[in-house]
């Protein structure tokens, strides 16, 4: 592990750390992506990069989202339904989704993550001029819901913002505390599918030195340093910005993303 590699690491936790304060992710989108590019330069077998590369991304969301969700707890962008009857959800199906991950052939895993990409972008880029604002559902379907964007989350890597914020914007909840409650909530998911990754991982004997299970500690700490510092830069943005202006940045956010992967 060179110095370029590990400036190119701290890079990318600083843009993980805005972005996840900006737009409630917990920075998937962004190191999947980067970490499949990276991770062969480690000397990481290809038939391992993706999965070590979900479960390393998942680990560093736990920190990111946690230091987001702090400080969207702090300016009063979180709304308390959402995390009591949302969480429970997330934290089955990030448990799952992890466990399906092991069973999905690694060459598939980037075309499985850029669909499901592809399908969070085009339905934000229609919500965009959707005046149609539904309520919340009750706490049973809440927790379905859940379940659904923490397997899904969990999955693809990512720390489920992608997911819950067009879902709750949907449901009336107002932009700002979507991305507040999605951060706590992409915390919680991380755990779950980093541990089911862990738990997985350790039973594999190619894997490089200095990991736990398929997370890969050089690249998670370089990651975790310097996006748990900006992400109080992400939220104040999120803040100030128009609710639209968030919505046409996460849209096209997440289409450049889907193109990015479906050409590993």
């Amino acid at each position: 592990m060179n110095y370029e590699l590990i400036g190119m690491l701290l890079c990318l936790g600083g843009i993980v750390g805005v972005m996840s304060g900006l737009l409630g992710i917990g920075g998937g989108l962004i190191v999947v992506p980067a970490l499949v590019f990276l991770l062969p330069s480690f000397g990481i077998p290809d038939e391992l990069v993706m999965q070590i590369a979900l479960a390393t991304s998942l680990a560093s969301i736990i920190i990111t989202s946690g230091s987001s969700a702090l400080n969207h707890l702090k300016l009063g962008n979180v709304d308390m339904y959402v995390i009591k009857w949302l969480m429970p959800g997330v934290v089955i199906g990030g448990l799952f989704g992890a466990y399906i991950a092991e069973w999905i052939p690694s060459q598939y895993l980037p075309k499985v993550f850029a669909g499901i990409v592809m399908a969070l972008a085009v339905q934000m880029f229609l919500s965009i001029k959707s005046t149609m604002v539904r309520s919340m559902p009750n706490a049973l379907a809440t927790i379905f819901y859940g379940s659904g964007i923490g397997m899904v989350s969990s999955l693809a890597g990512i720390g489920g913002g992608s997911l819950s914020v067009p879902f709750l914007s949907r449901h009336g909840v107002e932009m700002r505390k979507a991305v507040g409650s999605s951060s706590v909530c992409g915390c919680v998911i991380a755990i779950s599918g980093m541990i089911g990754f862990i738990f997985h991982g350790v039973k594999v004997d190619a894997l490089p030195q200095y990991s736990v299970g398929y997370v890969y500690l050089p690249a998670l700490i370089a990651i975790a340093s310097t996006s748990m510092l900006t992400t109080k830069v992400g939220a104040k943005l999120a803040s100030t910005l128009p609710t639209s202006v968030l919505k046409k940045v996460f849209a096209i956010f997440l289409l450049f993303v889907s193109v990015t992967m479906m050409f590993q």
